[in-house]
């Protein structure tokens, strides 16, 4: 009977937050199957943090090299995922918000009619490895007197990019760009039905375990019915375990040792799969903080320190020209957190290229 302490300590070791980290980006991806990257520049930090000596540098190179890609493959939500997983991800998670958003696009006043139009001129103005920044791609539409305003644009390109049509590429400065999927991606695996059930199953298993059913349901936005048909799909590779009265399922060739424990202090971004990758986060957070973490009750997400696999404060970065400061906000009383995040904060240091000039602790709690 694993405790909460283990299943915080097997979630860090499975996402490879504590332990052996990856080499490149494209290891990190891959083998979280998809994390969340609304939040560019957290997002960034959540590749980084579980890759060896890692920069901000070393992941962009990844982005401009197409080794990762960023979409909306599930939940409607961006995500980073392996670029020869996207079409198939897209396939089985975002068909179903597509089927689901006839409602919206009668909101708005869209059209499936309008849609196909704008995919046409979309593939138009990016056939040939062309890229449009966000802007440039709302004057497109409305250069074709298609309206891109009350959030009609923003949905077009939701909308193509769920349908595959489109993914984001490389940022230009601080602008997110647009290029045609099929032709940024040199090869997409063929997965569909239950095969894609089982591919996704084992890699969210895989990589973030334990977890629930619920928890895999929530994470791809598939209903807990098509879960329980991924997690059977893949046996025998996964196997279940009852833990405080859930049935949590794992892959016992990544687990360690049962007697592990957590062991590091650890600077985590915003929307971290540490805390978004799963519905119920009890074991590593206690219910009563989950608003110091979401404080505006609006779905963004504050970075997050996490002490022995326990989520114990939220912390934020002041960036000067030539150093960084650190504040660190923990929920209650924590006398030895200045010290240990001193530790912590270097590999984000390393991350940003820049030192660390100071750390406050605010004491408030």
């Amino acid at each position: 009977m694993m405790s909460s302490e283990q299943i915080a300590a097997q979630r860090l070791h499975n996402q490879h937050i504590e332990g052996a980290k990856f080499q490149t980006p494209a290891d990190v991806v891959r083998w979280m199957g998809a994390i969340q990257a609304q939040d560019y520049g957290q997002s960034l930090w959540a590749i980084g943090a579980r890759i060896q000596d890692a920069t901000v540098k070393a992941v962009e190179a990844a982005i401009e090299a197409g080794t990762i890609i960023r979409t909306w493959p599930m939940r409607g939500t961006i995500h980073w995922v392996a670029p020869e997983d996207a079409q198939w991800m897209l396939k089985l998670c975002a068909s179903r918000l597509i089927a689901a958003d006839a409602r919206r696009l009668e909101q708005l006043e869209l059209s499936t009619a309008i849609m196909a139009r704008c995919e046409t001129l979309v593939g138009e103005a990016l056939s040939g490895g062309k890229r449009l920044a966000r802007p440039e791609m709302m004057q497109l539409f409305e250069d074709h007197q298609i309206s891109t305003h009350s959030q009609r644009g923003y949905h077009i390109l939701w909308y193509l990019a769920q349908s595959g049509v489109i993914c984001i590429g490389p940022m230009a400065g601080k602008q997110q760009t647009f290029m045609l999927l099929d032709e940024w991606v040199s090869h997409s695996r063929e997965l569909s039905g239950e095969d894609a059930l089982s591919e996704l199953a084992q890699r969210y298993f895989t990589s973030h375990a334990p977890a629930t059913v619920q928890d895999f349901a929530r994470w791809t936005g598939l209903t807990v019915t098509a879960a329980r048909q991924g997690i059977q799909a893949a046996q025998p590779a996964l196997i279940a375990e009852s833990i405080n009265g859930f049935e949590y399922w794992l892959n016992p060739a990544t687990q360690p040792a049962p007697e592990a424990a957590a062991t590091h202090l650890h600077l985590l971004p915003g929307f971290d799969e540490y805390i978004i990758g799963y519905g119920n986060r009890d074991a590593v957070l206690a219910p009563e903080h989950l608003i110091k973490i979401i404080p505006g009750k609006n779905g963004v997400f504050f970075p997050i320190i996490v002490k022995q696999g326990q989520v114990i404060g939220t912390w934020k970065v002041k960036r000067r020209a030539k150093a960084f400061d650190l504040t660190l906000d923990p929920f209650l009383p924590a006398p030895d957190l200045e010290a240990l995040a001193l530790e912590a904060s270097q590999a984000y240091s390393r991350f940003i290229e820049l030192p660390l000039a100071s750390v406050r602790v605010n004491t408030s709690a």
